[in-house]
Formats: C-alpha cells, sequence, structure tokens
C-alpha cells in the first residue's frame, strides 16, 4: 500500500504491519490539502521473487522542490518485509515547475517485460505550455507514456519506441525523447495492463468537462491519444481552431462533469467471481461513483454503473489495486481500502 508522504506498507492476513516496508518521507514532497505530489506510484520487478527489485516514482523535496524522480529499490536480503533504505539508483529526475498533473503510475507490461511510466502534462489549465502544450510536443516529457528497459543499467530504450514525428504534429522540427512511448495524454491517473491479454487502460483526467478511459492493445503502441486538440471525443473548448482528428486515437469510454470531477483508473477483473472477469473497473475521485465494461473488437461494451451498489460508502477514490490471484482493490484517500467482492 503506497501512502503519499512517502511510505509502502504491508497488510498481511488482513492486519496492517507496524513497520514500513519502506519510508522515504524525508525524500518526498510533503502534501497539504489538494496537494497532487507526493509518493505517487509503486512497480515491481516481474522477477521480484527472485532478484528484489522495485521502482518507485515520486515528487521530491530536495534538491529542486516538486521535481519528479524514478528510482529503483531493493528488498533486502535479511528480512523480506522490509527494504533497504537507500536507493540503488535514481533512473530519472525531471524538472517540474507546476504542482499538479503529476501522472505517478508505474506498471511491467506482462507481454514485453518493459516498464511503462504515465506522464502528465506538467499542470496548469489547458496545457498552456507552448501553443499547442507539451503533450503534443514530442521535444518534451510532459504529456507523455514512456517505456523503458531496465534490464541494463540505468536503462534502455527499447526497439519500437517512437523514433521520428508523425505527419501534422504541431511540433514537425522536434528532436524525439526516445523514452517516449505514447504522446497526447492529460494526466495519465492510473493506467494498468489486462494480466491476461496485455492490453493497456489508461484512465486520463480531463479539462472541465469529460473524462476518458483509453484501451491499447497489447504492443500497438506509438498513439496520439489527443490532448489537447480534443477532450475526450469532444474539441477542446479553447482549441477549437485546428480540431483536426487524423491520426488520433480517442477513448472508448467516457463520462461528463455531471457525473464527476477526475477519472481514477482501475483494472481488468480477473479474480473469482465468473460473472466479473474480464470486466475493467475504473472510478470518479470526486463523485465516488464506480463503472465497469468489457473490451472486445476495439470497442467498450456493457458499460455498468455500480452507484446502487456502492451508494452508501461515499469514496473518495484516490487509486485501484490488484492482488496475484486477480482481485480488484479500492483504495480511498480517506485511508480504507475496499475489496471488490459478491453479494
Amino acid at each position: 500500500m503506497v501512502q503519499q508522504a512517502g511510505q509502502i506498507r504491508l497488510i498481511k492476513d488482513g492486519t496492517l504491519q507496524a513497520q514500513a516496508f519502506l519510508d522515504i518521507s524525508n525524500l518526498v514532497h510533503q502534501p497539504s490539502g489538494g496537494d497532487e505530489r507526493g509518493l505517487l506510484g509503486l512497480a515491481f520487478h516481474p522477477n521480484y521473487l527472485q532478484n528484489g527489485r522495485f521502482f518507485v516514482f515520486y515528487t521530491r523535496e530536495q534538491g529542486s522542490p516538486g521535481d519528479q524522480v524514478v528510482a529503483e529499490y531493493h528488498r533486502s536480503d535479511a528480512n523480506h518485509d522490509v527494504a533497504d533504505a537507500a536507493a540503488v539508483q535514481v533512473l530519472m529526475t525531471l524538472a517540474d515547475a507546476e504542482s499538479n498533473h503529476n501522472g505517478g503510475t508505474m506498471e511491467f507490461s506482462p507481454v514485453d517485460g518493459y516498464l511503462y511510466i504515465g506522464l502528465g502534462d506538467e499542470g496548469g489549465a489547458g496545457d498552456q505550455h507552448g501553443p499547442y502544450g507539451n503533450a503534443l510536443n514530442l521535444g518534451e516529457v510532459w504529456g507523455k507514456i514512456f517505456r523503458i528497459d531496465v534490464s541494463t543499467t540505468p536503462y534502455a530504450i527499447p526497439a519500437g519506441n517512437m523514433t521520428t514525428v508523425p505527419a501534422g504534429n504541431p511540433y514537425p522540427n522536434a528532436a524525439v525523447v526516445p523514452e517516449i512511448w505514447d504522446y497526447g495524454v492529460r494526466n495519465p491517473w492510473r493506467m494498468s495492463f489486462d494480466a491476461c491479454t496485455g492490453d493497456l487502460y489508461i484512465g486520463d483526467v480531463g479539462q472541465g468537462a469529460w473524462e476518458e478511459i483509453d484501451v491499447e492493445p497489447a504492443g500497438q503502441g506509438n498513439r496520439n491519444y489527443g490532448w489537447k486538440t480534443m477532450e475526450g471525443t469532444h474539441c477542446y473548448q479553447d482549441n477549437t481552431e485546428s480540431c483536426d482528428r487524423t491520426g488520433l486515437t480517442l477513448p472508448v469510454v467516457e463520462y461528463s462533469h455531471s457525473q464527476g470531477c477526475s477519472v481514477t483508473g482501475g483494472y481488468v477483473y480477473r479474480g473469482s467471481i465468473p460473472g466479473l472477469r474480464g470486466r475493467y473497473f475504473y472510478g470518479d475521485y470526486c463523485s465516488g461513483l464506480i463503472w465497469s465494461f468489457t473490451y472486445a473488437n476495439g470497442q467498450a461494451t456493457d458499460v455498468v454503473d455500480h452507484s446502487a451498489d456502492l451508494s452508501s460508502f461515499g469514496l473518495s477514490i484516490a487509486s485501484f489495486g490488484q492482488d496475484n490471484n486477480g482481485e480488484v482493490y479500492v483504495v480511498t484517500l480517506s485511508g480504507n481500502i475496499y475489496r471488490i467482492d459478491a453479494e
């Protein structure tokens, strides 16, 4: 369990362990009310059982506060319930002038074994950094999904990452940042791979009107998810003069701010309840609503609103989790964790 203030805690057999698995609170920016910074992501290496490697994403307090850091740590050889306190290596430090839209999700693909890192557009309303913003500028790191190979030190760039600027991009002369796998996202607050298919599901937080879920079939990257040309499937209100959808990958699901204000991406359920297997669960931070759908042939079908089951909980959904059995958990900013279960 990742805590925003800088601790990773263990829950064993339903009991919260007193000793933190890792405590880097001294390195992490300490969030206050509404602050989006802190310890934001955790990914265990696919061979963690053997090598003890894991990776964290945080906004730092030391040096230049707010900069985003991806670092590798190792499990203690003496006690597998704790990690060694010192980082093995810092893979990247990204200078960030804004406090919001930090992204922070990190996931290893079950198909290619590479580490995927979601980065927001650096913040500010309407991705205001330049005429078209950061997300469409392939010479900038922000508003992107990175893909890196951590089998070498510090890391390598996998074949198949973006190398050239696609036709029609507003920055045709940009030197492409080699880590980029996808671009055109605003704030991918939680993305995950389907453990069975390897498809990538991205919850991308909208601006003022629409929230979206994007789905990327396994291995089919180098995609432009549209921000800030589009917000969901709609021309962004401040960018209608350049609303060209050519080459864009639009969301499979969207919802308006009449139902919430900030999407939290989840997981495809692969647990013990037969009727839920293959359904992708996601929610909204503000309204606490939770939905699910199935994805097939490039489309989302059978979107179900589960609010009738959850109306009494009043959840502020900060994240989702999934265990080795495929069960899905709902993480709330109040500190409660719930498991999706059968009635």
